[in-house]
């Protein structure tokens, strides 16, 4: 029994350095009593209990997933999404015009006009406000503790449900789908409990992936998705634009083979294949396949040191460290910070252009291509990616303005974020030893060090 539970320390303590629920059974250590009073006493997180019962919940697996099952389970709720993403609204106005959301549905995993407008902002808003919460000592919970790990499961899933529901009645009452004389008083609650149904959906889905039904994070599969799906699009879009060059397929090697096969001059028409402007072109393809090949490659870098238990002789497990150690997260800061700065700049443009102030936040125009604004000047100019490499030989600033900006806030957030959801230097030393595991050898320890800056600890 002995050996049992030591072994279950150590497969729960040597997986990611986040902080994860752990099994009560044998992963926690007997509670001192502050923990015991802080779980008894009256706190924040107790007046969600009243909801509990009326909240959707996925029941845990009571037994071990096979791969296979997982495989379709994580199919199925990849298809439930995409369906939902495709599924148009109804009851809606109109759509046409510029898109104020347009630079944050990426990220979002969000398509306009559909029942997924909203995307995973519902759950990807609650969980960030609850790690802030948590992180900063406001809400107190115990991961040791059942109840408490279950309490704040619920606060995060009544947020992420009343966040839809404000998102939703946001959208309708600003006339993201046409006024509401317009729409109705019966289309508006319609379109409302869609969006907020679709936000239930994506939630419940989330947490099937998690409690482990599926394959990875919900979240991370939902924004994979999405992403995946305008790759593919933007190369192969058989959709026509009309351009000053004349009518042209949107797709990148559509176009390229079409601008072979109808041109005679094939240098010319490899050039224009390879950096036609305001359209996809083969050069940003060739780009996003390469980072996606890059990213992949780092992703499997990782240390691993080797650690052992106190409480069992000769039981030994490994703590890896992952190169990217916050993971996506700071990309998703960043990118819900750009966005917003997109967003405010553009309502304050429309209104007051001629304001200098105005002007220093982002300039923006139309464009007839894409049917988007797109920034042309202003801080909103500078925070944005160069669109091509003939933009960066053009305007260097620009492009070494962009990448000291995104290297510096993903680092800042990267470091907040390790701060905040409880994944330091500090915390990861303070559950090993609350699980009693130590480093393996005095070379590990330093190697540990190293690599998350471990403070001393007596």
């Amino acid at each position: 029994m002995r050996t049992a539970a030591a072994s279950c320390t150590l497969q729960a303590c040597t997986s990611s350095p986040r902080l994860r629920p752990l099994s009560p059974r044998c992963c926690s250590p007997p509670q001192p009593p502050s923990a015991r009073k802080m779980a008894g006493g009256f706190r924040v997180l107790h007046l969600v209990r009243p909801f509990l019962a009326f909240l959707p919940e996925v029941q845990s697996a009571d037994r071990k997933i096979p791969f296979r099952e997982k495989v379709i389970y994580t199919v199925i709720s990849l298809f439930i999404f995409l369906v939902c993403s495709q599924l148009p609204l109804y009851g809606i106005h109109s759509t046409t015009g510029a898109d104020p959301f347009y630079w944050m549905r990426v990220i979002l995993a969000s398509n306009r006009g559909t029942v997924m407008e909203l995307g995973i902002t519902p759950i990807v808003t609650s969980g960030m406000v609850m790690q802030l919460l948590v992180g900063s000592k406001i809400i107190e919970v115990d991961n040791s503790v059942r109840e408490d790990r279950a309490l704040l499961n619920g606060a995060q899933k009544l947020l992420g449900i009343l966040i839809a529901i404000g998102e939703a009645v946001a959208y309708v009452l600003s006339g993201m789908y046409g006024s509401v004389s317009q729409l109705g008083t019966g289309n508006a609650i319609l379109i409302i409990l869609q969006l907020f149904f679709a936000g239930i959906i994506v939630i419940c889905l989330d947490e099937l992936l998690q409690k482990g039904y599926g394959l990875g994070s919900g979240i991370s599969l939902f924004i994979a998705t999405n992403i995946c799906e305008n790759i593919i699009w933007k190369a192969f879009s058989p959709t026509t634009i009309n351009s000053g060059r004349g009518a042209e397929f949107e797709g990148a090697v559509i176009a390229l083979f079409h601008l072979l096969i109808t041109r005679t001059d094939k240098v010319r028409a490899l050039r224009e294949a390879f950096y036609r402007q305001n359209l996809p072109n083969v050069t940003n393809l060739l780009a996003t396949v390469l980072v996606f090949l890059i990213v992949i490659y780092f992703q499997g870098f990782r240390v691993v040191l080797p650690v052992r238990s106190k409480n069992a002789r000769g039981q030994q497990g490994s703590y890896p460290i992952k190169l990217f150690y916050t993971s996506n997260m700071p990309i998703i800061l960043h990118s819900a910070l750009i966005t917003n700065l997109y967003f405010i700049s553009q309502l304050l443009y429309r209104r007051y252009s001629g304001n200098f102030l105005v002007n220093l936040l982002g300039k923006w125009k139309e464009s007839e291509y894409s049917g988007h604004s797109i920034p042309v000047g202003g801080l909103a100019y500078y925070v944005t990616a160069p669109s091509s490499l003939a933009d960066v030989l053009v305007n260097p600033f620009h492009a070494l303005f962009y990448v000291v900006f995104m290297l510096s806030a993903c680092a800042l957030f990267s470091k907040t974020w390790i701060e905040v959801s409880g994944s330091s230097a500090k915390d990861v030393a303070k559950q090993l030893k609350v699980k009693l595991i130590c480093m393996n050898s005095l070379i590990s320890f330093l190697v540990f060090n190293y690599f998350i800056r471990l403070p001393w600890y007596k």
